[in-house]
């Protein structure tokens, strides 16, 4: 170890000098090696060779030493490229600052002119301590992110060039689920619609379904995607299996709860049975989706509270038989228990939801903000499990894969209570197992500490905008991988409208600008200009007057 470079490696080292236009600078060591670990590693920069960088036209050479910048080191015939972590300042006459690396992978090196290409993941020989540092250039950066003849979109460039385009690669992200999170406010919606406006660009016949809490998101899918409202939604009740049936139907806590279920399962398989199609089938189970009348259910729960002797036994099959007239006359519930969709619609609702065929339109966009709050995870429920329940009997058929996009996951996945609802296990198991049936999760969320955390780390790629709070940090540090770490760190310094983008869809981690959005592609997400805003006065009766109207009637 005593041959190891210490502080004084740089005192007797001089600026350099020469032209700066791009080349010569960027290829004098700016640096040595100091000490090697498997991950990650310690170098030794010179300021003087640094600070010479600072003039050179290549933005990515005038970068060199940041923290979150590339470095790259000869060992043998390639290239070690490795992103900057932290740095320390090493000695008292600042003249030497040590960095820690983390290693992102390797290229070769062409004989005539130096250059590297054809770059890889992963280190197959690390460097030996005393090894030179240069810095990274442009040409450098082309063949780092060089797209590869994998299927990918294009969604932004890599900080901090404007001409390097950064790719995702689509089966890779798609296949192991992917998370977008950001702070509100940082352009998350904007770029959720970007990335799916670049993937059905590159797949007019796909297949996704997108939850909408807030009806952003038809506004930026008008031209390409199908979008379904309480308006026209048209979702059967009997879609629901028993356990979806048990969150709507049951208001009892404790043991009534249970009492109550068992009462309800038995009543609803008779409604079934009495179906013609529950009477071909030989079998019939309670959770089978086959159409049945809410009247039969109420007719069959008044026939079986009729058997009892005393009248105290009624309260279950009362509480049971009130609760579902109660829906059935409640307006706000029509979207799903209307008396309309008796009839057995189950094959052209999934050939809607699930854009099969997409005609064009690969995209659903399902808004839920009309949705009655007390049901509206149970919605969501019923969405996400047709998905993988249709993914799982469609085995034996020509593979259609689907996207289900989750638009403020944590609302539906909430962390310690994903065991504690229908949609938070139903998501939980898409999460886990989607991948082998051909379904994709991708979720969407400002507060991913609140996301249970089994769930977020099974989604392969995490696109991380900025993120204020602490707990927040920590919870996508914690999920990202080790290689990540530098780049996890400017997370919190991230403009509007950038991202840090590791795991699976990508070659390496990478900080990204997102490309821009025309307006007609973009969600009605935008904030509103108080300063201008309450400049605007006039007509506030009449909207007061017209607000009230639709208050009453529930947007009808």
């Amino acid at each position: 170890m005593s041959d190891m470079p210490g502080p004084g490696a740089f005192l007797r080292a001089a600026p350099l000098t020469g032209g700066f236009a791009g080349t010569s600078a960027a290829a004098a060591p700016v640096g040595v090696v100091f000490a090697i670990a498997g991950s990650s590693s310690r170098i030794l920069l010179d300021r003087a060779a640094i600070a010479v960088l600072h003039a050179v036209s290549d933005p990515v050479v005038a970068a060199a030493g940041q923290v979150g910048s590339q470095i790259k080191m000869r060992v043998g015939a390639t290239w070690l490229v490795a992103n900057i972590r932290s740095l320390k300042l090493e000695d008292a006459a600042g003249t030497c600052v040590a960095a820690e690396i983390d290693y992102l992978g390797e290229g070769d090196e062409d004989k005539l002119t130096g250059k590297l290409y054809r770059f890889r993941r992963g280190v197959t020989r690390y460097p030996m301590p005393g090894c030179e540092v240069f810095p990274i250039t442009t040409a450098d950066l082309q063949q780092v992110y060089a797209a590869d003849d994998r299927a990918n979109i294009t969604i932004g460039t890599v900080y901090p060039t404007t001409d390097i385009p950064a790719a995702l690669y689509v089966d890779a992200m798609l296949g192991k689920h992917f998370a977008l999170v950001g702070s509100t406010g940082t352009g998350k919606s904007t770029s959720a619609a970007l990335i799916l406006h670049r993937i059905c660009e590159l797949a007019p016949q796909g297949h996704i379904v997108m939850i909408d809490p807030h009806g952003e998101y038809a506004a930026a899918f008008k031209s390409n995607g199908a979008i379904y409202d309480v308006s026209n939604l048209q979702m059967p009740y009997w879609l629901m299996n028993f356990e979806e049936h048990c969150e709507v139907f049951l208001t009892s806590s404790g043991s009534a709860r249970q009492f109550d279920a068992d009462i309800l399962a038995k009543c609803l398989l008779g409604a079934k049975a009495k179906s013609r199609l529950g009477q071909e089938i030989a079998k019939l189970t309670v959770d089978a989706p086959i159409p049945y009348m809410l009247s039969d259910l109420t007719t069959i729960i008044s026939a079986e509270m009729g058997k009892m002797d005393r009248a105290g036994d009624t309260a279950p099959y009362l509480r049971l038989k009130s609760k579902i007239d109660e829906i059935k006359a409640d307006p706000r519930y029509g979207f799903m228990f209307s008396g309309m969709l008796v009839a057995d619609t189950m094959a052209s609702f999934l050939a809607r939801i699930f854009r099969l065929p997409g005609d064009g339109k690969p995209i659903s966009i399902i808004d839920v903000s009309g949705v009655p709050s007390d049901i509206t995870s149970v919605v969501v429920a019923v969405l996400a499990r047709m998905t993988f329940d249709f993914a799982i009997w469609s085995r034996n058929e020509p593979q259609r894969p689907i996207l289900l996009v989750c638009e403020e996951a944590h609302r539906y996945i909430p962390a310690g209570q994903e065991a504690n609802s229908s949609v938070g296990r139903i998501l939980g198991r898409i999460a886990k197992e989607g991948r082998k049936y051909g379904v994709s999760l991708g979720l969407i969320t400002q507060r991913p500490s609140d996301l249970a955390e089994g769930v977020l780390s099974q989604c392969g790629t995490i696109i991380a905008m900025r993120l204020n709070n602490d707990r927040d940090q920590a919870f996508v540090r914690a999920a990202m991988p080790e290689g990540a770490r530098g780049f996890l760190d400017s997370i919190p310094a991230l403009r509007n409208r950038e991202c840090i983008i590791c795991g699976e869809g990508v070659t390496i981690p990478i900080r990204v600008s997102f490309d821009g959005l025309e307006e007609s592609k973009r969600p009605a997400s935008g904030d509103p200009l108080f300063s201008e805003l309450w400049r605007d006065v006039g007509g506030e009766d009449q909207i007061i007057g017209r607000t009230i109207q639709r208050w009453r009637a529930q947007g009808k």
